[in-house]
């Protein structure tokens, strides 16, 4: 599942070309039709705008026909999803994310590889959703780990990042102590909605401490949690989480919430999220976004001690499209997935929601108010190497229950020690 993927421009790290509106599909008659869309995400308007925008193209290319999106928020969207489908119900099209496997399982949406123009979608985006040789979504958000920072309150701290944007785990350590003695509460990070923001920083130091390949092994049941390399980075972990790295309510912040939280009140010094930090970020501030000159800094997650790979980062897929099996119009479904996916929607994406993504896109230079930004994740993207998913996209089962109790909850939240946290993954997820 690790690959490396080269950067071709300034805009490169997924960033990526489209897909042809009608693309393959046939172009048939759209006389008097709704498609059906359900998508979440309702709340970061650059991509409510680019959806809407996707469904009035496709309405100008199709006399008669009409695009219907219902915006949810992810949970209550997948609650509805969850009722519509086994009752062969639902959308035509709805909003999915490669690590929800189980819906293809279920046979509840159909494979693409003959609906859509596949030439113009990235080859490593399109592997993310490739199972048994058939593709299943269409890859419209990229993004990678990032280790967003306050350069202010950084700065107040006496800490100076190196010229590589990386501290040790020792000087990372040392940035949470110096913090919470300041006043100042260091990682901004909470648990309330979501299956994984607590495993940021041991997710991303175990990538650097094993490397690619022992990394995979890890979360695909081939390498134990009890391996000292795994055990050393955990005890690293507990020492952050025993010096208060994460805010005292935790267990019940929201992941918009540690947005807010991070950037606005009570305010904290590092932010670990994917790059899609922006879809909430980049809002007006009377919408809930960040100060327009909030001093933003972006740094690589620590170095760890004799890590194999400290150049590693995660990269992802994130918000994908699917067809659902029992939709009467598959061929308009294919159209509305293509109109999604044209050069000058990749282009637009870019350029508005300041992502990286699945679409082939040639973006040279940046603009817009938030340009300073995009070239600084650009460059933190040089000399990296990049494993393709997250410990999301590789644990199924009871592993992935046990991952979002222990590693994204009660180990963070300070509930577990090491040996214990070792002795649940290991229960679950390892297969000797």
């Amino acid at each position: 599942m690790h690959a490396c993927f080269a950067m071709r421009s300034v805009a490169a790290v997924g960033l990526v070309t489209a897909a042809i509106l009608g693309g393959v599909a046939t172009k048939a008659s759209a006389q008097n039709v709704t498609l059906e869309v359900w998508s979440h995400e309702a709340d970061e308007p650059a991509k409510v705008a680019f959806r809407e925008l996707a469904a009035k193209n496709l309405e100008k290319s199709r006399p008669g026909a009409k695009v219907k999106i219902t915006w949810y928020e992810k949970n209550p969207l997948f609650a509805a999803l969850k009722t519509a489908l086994p009752a062969g119900k639902g959308p035509d099209v709805f909003y999915l994310e490669p690590d929800q496997v189980e819906y293809i399982t279920a046979s509840y949406v159909i494979p693409l590889d003959d609906l859509v123009n596949w030439n113009n979608i990235e080859p490593w985006a399109r592997k993310v959703w490739t199972h048994n040789g058939k593709t299943y979504g269409i890859p419209q958000e990229a993004y990678t780990n990032e280790l967003y920072y306050d350069k202010d309150a950084l700065k107040k701290l006496g800490i100076a990042l190196p010229a590589n944007g990386q501290l040790t785990q020792a000087q990372f350590l040392e940035v949470a102590k110096k913090a919470r003695a300041a006043g100042m509460t260091p990682i901004s990070q909470g648990v309330g909605d979501r299956p994984y923001p607590g495993a940021y920083i041991s997710g991303e130091a175990l990538l650097r401490k094993l490397g690619p390949d022992d990394y995979q092994k890890l979360f695909t049941g081939k390498l134990s949690f009890a391996d000292p390399r795994v055990v050393e980075v955990l005890k690293w972990v507990k020492e952050l989480v025993d010096a208060g790295a994460y805010p005292k309510n935790f267990m019940t912040l929201k992941l918009g919430e540690s947005h807010y939280y991070f950037y606005s009140k009570p305010g904290a010094v590092t932010l670990p999220m994917g790059s899609w930090y922006t879809g909430r970020a980049f809002v007006p501030e009377d919408k809930g976004g960040q100060p327009e000159k909030f001093p933003l800094g972006i740094m690589q997650y620590p170095a760890m001690d004799g890590g194999a790979c400290n150049q590693c980062k995660t990269s992802a897929i994130g918000a994908s499209f699917v067809i659902n099996a029992a939709s009467k119009q598959k061929e308009l479904a294919a159209a509305f997935l293509n109109a999604m996916s044209t050069p000058e929607m990749g282009k637009m994406w870019i350029e508005t929601v300041y992502l990286q993504t699945g679409i082939k896109a040639d973006v040279k230079n940046f603009s817009g108010p938030h340009a300073a930004y995009f070239t600084e994740l650009m460059d933190r993207q040089k000399g990296v190497t990049y494993f393709i998913g997250s410990p999301r996209d590789m644990v199924t089962g009871e592993c992935k229950d046990t991952f979002a109790q222990v590693l994204n909850s009660a180990f963070p939240g300070g509930l577990l020690t090491v040996d214990q946290a070792v002795q649940m993954m290991n229960k679950s997820c390892y297969k000797g």
